[in-house]
């Protein structure tokens, strides 16, 4: 029997090694959004590249270039799509302004935690809708689930928040929806690269930030600013990154190959989680001792934060055919998914 299963599997792996060879070699230039040296979020990039070209056996090289190397970070989507380059890594909540839906697979305000929206993406029908959202505003891209980090902060502050009128005329980079919601509450939100906030909040550009979480901040310098890092990180609890490739250069991808990136991009989306999960507990340790306010939005705060967030939703399904789908999608599965979130975890304060 071990003869027989040995066998079989030298005949699978001389198969799969028999498709790359029939196929034309991939050679990929790929832009990414986010610093390689950044955990979770521009790591798994490094990560999946440098995995697909073991594991392809040279079919598949993808050539990774740091933000601004090639193209700029908000101007990777419409790059990949042309066809100037064959792949991109980013998040995707930076083309809001061109694919209104895209968003809501990149962070939602209040949404889905890390494991469930992963749920949602593979079983719920979430890969296939993006597609079609992408397609459906003209983009030329097959979108690939790359990279998923925890909640973000809510961000840093010269002071905590107390009420939501302390967002009023407030200058604070926030992203994606979260950013919309703000900017009804009346603060001047602005779209910078993270590697520009450090320098935005020490000139006073902007008052405060969010960008990441805390392994990713602390890297970036925000405490040596500003000591208020407030939790939760309500309008991010995950972060999804995405590889998108060129319609065409996809295509043009035996089947071997595109299951090689499609394995190795859910592969990078874990290792991309477990890395933000293992150092971000002991990067928050050791702000708090160097006397950064590690603070709560208070509940009362939180809930109004919710109400808006709902306004803002509704507005952008009113919008949009596509982010009602998506959306109507999400929070059908959400509304089903809060049974077990309630009775299947332990509390916290039974971890201690």
């Amino acid at each position: 029997m071990k003869k027989l299963t040995l066998t079989a599997a030298m005949i699978a792996i001389g198969l799969a090694m028999g498709g790359f060879a029939q196929a034309k070699d991939l050679r990929w230039k790929m832009p990414v959004a986010f610093a390689t040296k950044l955990p979770g979020l521009g790591s798994p990039a490094a990560w999946v590249a440098d995995k697909l070209n073991t594991a392809s056996d040279g079919s598949i090289k993808v050539k990774v270039y740091e933000p601004k190397e090639l193209v700029p970070p908000f101007e990777i989507l419409q790059s990949v799509s042309d066809g100037k380059v064959d792949a991109g890594y980013t998040w995707i909540g930076y083309d809001q302004g061109k694919v209104p839906a895209v968003p809501l697979f990149a962070a939602v305000p209040f949404g889905l935690k890390p494991p469930a929206f992963a749920g949602w993406y593979f079983y719920g029908g979430g890969h296939d809708m993006l597609q079609k959202v992408y397609a459906n505003k003209g983009f030329n891209v097959h979108a690939q689930l790359c990279g998923i980090i925890g909640p973000e902060t809510a961000g840093w502050y010269k002071e905590p928040i107390k009420s939501l009128e302390d967002y009023k005329g407030m200058k604070i980079r926030f992203a994606g929806l979260g950013g919309k919601v703000l900017e009804k509450l009346g603060a001047s939100v602005t779209m910078l690269p993270g590697g520009e906030l450090f320098q935005a909040l020490e000139k006073g550009t902007i008052d405060a930030t969010e960008f990441s979480m805390p392994a990713i901040d602390q890297i970036l310098g925000f405490n040596q600013v500003v000591k208020n890092n407030l939790f939760p990180g309500w309008h991010q609890p995950f972060t999804a990154q995405y590889m998108l490739i060129n319609g065409d250069a996809w295509k043009a991808a035996s089947a071997a190959q595109k299951a090689l990136v499609e394995t190795t991009c859910t592969a990078g989306t874990l290792m991309g989680l477990a890395e933000g999960e293992y150092k971000n507990g002991p990067v928050l340790t050791k702000l708090a001792e160097e006397g950064i306010n590690i603070g709560k939005i208070p509940m009362p705060i939180l809930k109004q934060l919710k109400d808006t967030t709902n306004q803002v939703l509704a507005e952008q399904a009113a919008a949009d055919a596509d982010f009602k789908m998506v959306l109507e999608s999400q929070q059908a599965f959400q509304k089903d998914y809060v049974i077990w979130d309630e009775n299947a975890y332990l509390p916290t304060e039974l971890m201690k």
